[in-house]
């Protein structure tokens, strides 16, 4: 549809709305989940078409797409009295229909609009069904997409568009006052039919962020909380339009894949999403995939001849009588790193039925940016201001062993390059990342568990506590999980698994967290029994716990296959501390050794004597004696010995640190830092462990 098009359908529309009434009550729906309600009314059918043709969206597809808007109508049947469209039904049938060559079938969308009373803000929503959802992790029979288009009836001007995403969890793609002359232009994700907003003047494209004269698709406002997300919009966009990729699952029923039912006689695996773009199993991969393909434009509908295909504008009022969209269960499996290992399938989410839902009579429930509702809210007062929303936020990143670092010795992280999917336990639907933030939109206040899952990686699991906001008043409480927020994975051909095993424990332990030496922290949570955390096979690492009483203890991991390594009863105090510098001590040494003895080569020492490096390996040995009967009179007891340990430890510490900041120089550039970084880690341990109020 052109410009012009869309100018010459408004004109009509103005003069509908200033001779058209209000037909009836709809009833009343709470406007953000709280007790707050606010009734709409359902307009005349002339008013109501008027606004749905008005801004009748054009809807564009991924070229690899095999699900459009059409009518269920063709699929339902008749169930205990009911009116249902049973997802066989729906699946097959359509599949069924596609094939027979003369384009989509039956081609769309419905309309729905309401009023709110004793305010000019009218709403029209654009219902298109889907006989099938397949996602990546997330797949259902049948799927409801939605576009909520907010119009000032005194002026006839949009206030704002909302197109839904994946759950009420993902933040929708939204534009807070579009161009007038414009209808709303969708990007529909492939397979799972996510509505991403297309407004400027790359109509095929998703723009998250302004870029020179180009406006932003989205005015969503930015996450914030992360230094790193400062700017980024909280909108799940089009992940695969935005430079990162996306791997598809293939669902399954009973265990086996879904095309292989015999219900399904109409379906095989050609009619589900290109296995170029699917993995059957996420662990099945040692890596992330880099051959995926990106997203291609595929074809266009809209309510005129415009676009490639044109489809029917029909009210939800033809299909109201349809009582459910059913289907059994179907399952993929969603790997948890506890510490024996399991997997869950209750994030499989259902499409539900849109005259059965909150948005359906009260459209602002579905305004998920909170300026954006305080917006509307400020221009009527119909719509509540927003209240308190809690959001859960991460970022992902990929661990891989570190180039400053011997082999074996250090690891850092880098930017993933696909998406991956996040599951609050507590919550039943998994959301996806987009540009790899996982966001989660409106969560209880309370104890959560947090599991991230991306093809080829680890799964990543840890608690989440958000806490209750302040009052009311408050914009509510951000939980961010990771380290800082960010949830460092590892390829799962290189990863190890670290356990914990907190059973017999000499106390009670709050807090898990795991440092590689070039790395820095990857890994921080709160701790509750045992646990267990996956690990990249090329670094060294310390592991740090602490219990009730803020006492800690530290152990030195370094992972060589992939068997798991696990840390029983972790101790904390004075003597878990000098053990491990005794332990990070010997490791330093042999290193230091392997590069070999040459008393020839020196350098200048600390007070002008001469470093070599049997020199510094003589005393690293008295450092790890010292440690060593330091963490022996703890064990016993002796509280003043232990002390005297100590402090001979240290001293023999500085000596040895002395004596190696005068001959790094003299040492391969690689083992110099890495030698550098563990004498600060056993300095730091050694420190802790003269603090302790505990043996």
């Amino acid at each position: 549809m052109t410009e012009s098009d869309a100018r010459l359908r408004r004109r009509p529309f103005l003069g509908a709305l200033a001779g058209a009434g209000t037909a009836s009550l709809a009833g009343c729906s709470a406007g953000d989940g709280d007790a707050t309600t606010t009734p709409t009314r359902t307009p005349t059918d002339e008013r109501a078409r008027s606004l749905a043709e008005r801004f009748a969206p054009i809807l564009t597809f991924d070229a690899a797409e095999r699900w459009f808007p059409t009518d269920p109508r063709a699929y339902e049947s008749e169930r205990g009295g009911e009116t249902v469209v049973d997802g066989f039904d729906a699946f097959d049938g359509y599949t069924a229909d596609a094939a027979s060559g003369h384009g989509p079938p039956a081609p769309t969308v419905f309309y729905h609009a309401v009023e709110y009373a004793d305010s000019p803000l009218a709403v029209v929503q654009f219902w298109y069904y889907s006989a099938f959802d397949q996602f990546s992790t997330n797949f259902h029979w049948h799927d409801w997409e939605v576009v909520h288009v907010f119009v000032d009836t005194d002026s006839g001007d949009p206030q704002l568009f909302v197109a839904s995403s994946h759950s009420g969890r993902v933040p929708n793609n939204e534009h807070l006052d579009p161009d007038p002359e414009r209808v709303p232009r969708v990007l529909s994700e492939l397979g799972s039919h996510s509505s991403a907003l297309s407004l400027n003047d790359r109509p095929d494209s998703f723009q998250r962020l302004p870029i020179g004269d180009l406006p932003a698709d989205i005015t969503n406002r930015a996450i914030g909380v992360i230094e790193a997300l400062a700017e980024l919009p909280a909108a799940y966009g089009l992940p695969r339009d935005e430079g990162l990729r996306l791997p598809y699952a293939i669902p399954e029923l009973d265990g086996e894949p879904i095309h292989e039912h015999e219900r399904l006689p109409s379906v095989d695996s050609d009619a589900l999403v290109p296995s170029s773009l699917t993995v059957r199993s996420f662990d099945e991969l040692t890596s992330p995939p880099d051959d995926l393909p990106a997203r291609e434009t595929g074809v266009s509908f809209a309510v005129d001849d415009s676009a490639d295909v044109t489809y029917d504008l029909v009210p939800t009022s033809d299909v109201e009588h349809i009582s459910a969209f059913t289907g059994p269960q179907l399952s993929f499996e969603f790997d948890v790193p506890k510490f024996a290992e399991d997997a869950v399938a209750n994030h499989i989410t259902t499409a539900g039925t849109p005259w059965h839902q909150a948005r359906y009579t009260d459209p602002a429930a579905d305004i998920t940016d909170p300026a954006h509702r305080s917006a509307l809210a400020d221009r009527y007062d119909a719509v509540s201001p927003p209240g308190p929303v809690n959001d859960v936020i991460a970022t992902m990143s990929e661990v891989v062993q570190s180039a400053d670092a011997p082999d074996g010795a250090g690891v850092t992280t880098t930017d993933t390059s696909i998406e991956g999917i996040a599951l609050l336990r507590s919550d039943p639907a998994a959301a996806p990342t987009f540009r790899g933030v996982a966001m989660f939109r409106g969560v209880d206040s309370g104890d959560h568990r947090l599991t991230v899952n991306a093809a080829g990686l680890a799964p990543h699991d840890e608690p989440v506590r958000v806490e209750d906001g302040d009052d009311d008043t408050s914009p509510g409480a951000t939980a961010v999980a990771g380290v800082e927020g960010e949830i460092p994975l590892v390829a799962a051909g290189e990863a190890t698994k670290l356990e914990v095993d907190a059973d017999g424990a000499d106390s009670e332990l709050a807090t898990l967290a795991v440092d590689d030496d070039f790395g820095g922290r990857l890994y921080e949570a709160s701790l509750d029994g045992s646990d267990a955390v996956y690990v990249h096979r090329a670094g060294a690492y310390t592991t740090e716990v602490r219990d009730i009483d803020d006492a800690v203890g530290a152990f030195r991991v370094n992972p060589d296959d992939t068997e798991p390594v696990r840390i029983d009863r972790p101790r904390t105090g004075k003597a878990s501390l000098a053990s491990f510098v005794a332990t990070i001590t010997d490791e330093t040494a042999g290193r230091l050794a392997s590069l070999g003895d040459d008393d020839g080569d020196t350098a200048p020492g600390a007070a002008g004597e001469t470093a070599t490096l049997g020199g510094l390996l003589r005393a690293m040995e008295a450092v790890s004696g010292a440690a060593t009967r330091a963490a022996e009179r703890a064990e016993r007891g002796d509280s003043q010995g232990t002390d005297r340990a100590l402090e001979a430890l240290a001293s023999n510490l500085q000596r040895a640190i002395e004596r190696f900041d005068g001959l790094s120089d003299t040492l391969p550039e690689a083992e110099a830092d890495a030698a550098d970084r563990r004498l600060g880690q056993a300095q730091r341990r050694t420190n802790q462990a003269i603090a302790s109020e505990k043996l």
